[in-house]
């Protein structure tokens, strides 16, 4: 795959960022694309490994990496887009904001930088786009069964897309104003602009998957009634329930969960809201509580309100700081030290701190974090890392917001699937069979429903899967 000597040839090289100074004044994506010229030579770097960890190690969707990078070399874009859209519905949403876990398995990986697979996926999908390839699949025939999904984030919208060109009659429920879920409100614009949100849409649309918004399941509609007017139910709801922080002082004003903070900046950015509707970080001390990708959509949100300074502390350990192009776990995820552009645009991080109590002043919003160093030890029977607050670090931050970015447990135990009837897991999550049914016959759940808070291409991969499985229960 790729040029013979590609890999020896050409170095790997990265998309071009807009300056911090630049893009810290809007909400406009940050990366700009590669050159066509330059993504030939990317996809020139991929090798003839035979065994390609990256399709079949790195992918949850299966992605036929080799073979859409050999096209790019080759010029042959439109042979690429139809080998990538087999496996992916959205590639513009992972060549967006998936980490991209099929490069840490890249073959090159071993001992040398990674073939660019998302930018290279990214292109390929732009340039469909482009060029107009990207029409609706209507289906064949109609098989005159109709299913119900609930929820909007990547796997309802995976599992609508398959279902419908299946020939079965889709509608997808979502409580909020607009169609998109986690994509539309949970991620900022600097990663994922809402307009290439929106252009699928109108494709699946035109495909014939009827949405229907500001329908809160339970509420809205009765579990009773979607179950008379569908065949399958379909849970793609997300695992909704935050991890909260049960401290003294976690009522105060000032203290709250990420998802809220982003939900409102991410309407008023589409002036769904106007400006005075946010949680305003605008000359403020921010704290940021949890390391991980939503905890650093929180950073970049609140250089851009204006925040004074930010901070973001981290209750494990700091990983290993890795300078090297090559992965140190091939072809497994490496646990090592990473910084997103929001933490490019200023941010003071520390590892290994858990919260004791915040408190606040007179008028009852918050002014200060008390916080204590931890140190983690394997327990020497079961092996399983094991807290210790170190005794003499106490310290306190002072702080005019705090944003809990700790994670979601699961699904929020609502109303609607307590009517349902279905049974959860030890997590939390909605119990499934193998074929991604629940303990009610005819209802099924994919994506972070089921799985637990997870990565976008592992809730689209559920989402086309559950999609298969349901279309396999209506013929039988």
């Amino acid at each position: 795959m790729g040029k013979s000597n590609g890999f020896l040839e050409y170095q790997r090289d990265l998309a071009p960022k807009r300056p911090v100074s630049e893009r810290l004044k809007d909400y406009r994506e940050i990366t700009g694309p590669l050159l066509t010229e330059e993504i030939h030579k990317q996809g020139a770097r991929c090798m003839d490994c035979g065994v390609p960890f990256c399709h079949a190690m790195g992918c949850p969707v299966y992605n036929l990496i080799p073979e859409w990078n050999d096209a790019v070399y080759r010029g042959q874009w439109k042979d690429a887009y139809e080998r990538l859209s087999m496996t992916n519905n959205f590639p513009e949403l992972t060549g967006r904001i998936c980490p991209a876990p099929c490069e840490t398995a890249c073959t090159l990986s071993i001992n040398a930088a990674p073939v660019t697979i998302e930018q290279i996926e990214l292109a390929i999908i732009e340039k469909a786009f482009a060029e107009g390839w990207v029409t609706p699949q209507k289906p064949v025939r109609e098989t005159g069964k109709k299913i119900a999904i609930i929820g909007s984030g990547p796997a309802g919208l995976a599992a609508a897309q398959q279902l419908r060109r299946l020939g079965h009659q889709v509608t997808l429920f979502e409580k909020a104003p607009k169609i998109g879920g986690i994509l539309r409100y949970g991620i900022p614009d600097f990663k994922l602009e809402k307009k290439v949100l929106d252009r699928r849409i109108e494709q699946m649309k035109a495909e014939g998957v009827r949405f229907e918004t500001k329908v809160d399941a339970g509420e809205t509609v009765s579990a009773a009634d979607l179950r008379k007017q569908f065949d399958v139910i379909l849970l793609t709801m997300g695992a909704g329930a935050p991890r909260d922080l049960k401290v003294s002082g976690r009522e105060l004003q000032g203290v709250h969960f990420a998802m809220d903070f982003l939900t409102l900046s991410n309407k008023a950015v589409s002036a769904e809201i106007g400006a005075d509707g946010i949680i305003s970080a605008k000359d403020k001390t921010v704290l940021v509580i949890g390391g991980g990708d939503t905890g650093s959509d929180c950073v970049g949100t609140s250089n851009r309100q204006g925040a004074k300074k930010v901070y973001q502390f981290e209750i494990l350990p700091k990983p290993r700081e890795w300078n090297e192009p090559w992965n140190p776990s091939w072809p497994y995820w490496p646990q090592i030290l990473r910084s997103s552009t929001s933490h490019e645009e200023g941010c003071e991080r520390d590892w290994a701190i858990t919260t004791k109590k915040i408190t606040g002043g007179p008028e009852g919003g918050v002014r200060e974090v008390h916080c204590q160093r931890v140190e983690w030890r394997a327990d020497q029977k079961t092996g399983q890392f094991v807290m210790t607050e170190l005794p003499g670090t106490e310290f306190s931050l002072k702080a005019d917001l705090v944003l809990l970015a700790m994670g979601f447990v699961h699904v929020e135990h609502s109303k609607f699937l307590g009517d349902l009837g279905v049974q959860y897991d030890a997590r939390g999550n909605v119990a499934t069979d193998a074929n991604g049914m629940s303990s009610v016959p005819g209802v099924f759940a994919a994506g972070d429903t089921a799985r637990g808070a997870s990565l976008v291409v592992w809730a689209i991969s559920q989402g086309r899967q559950v999609a298969q499985a349901i279309h396999s229960y209506l013929k039988s």
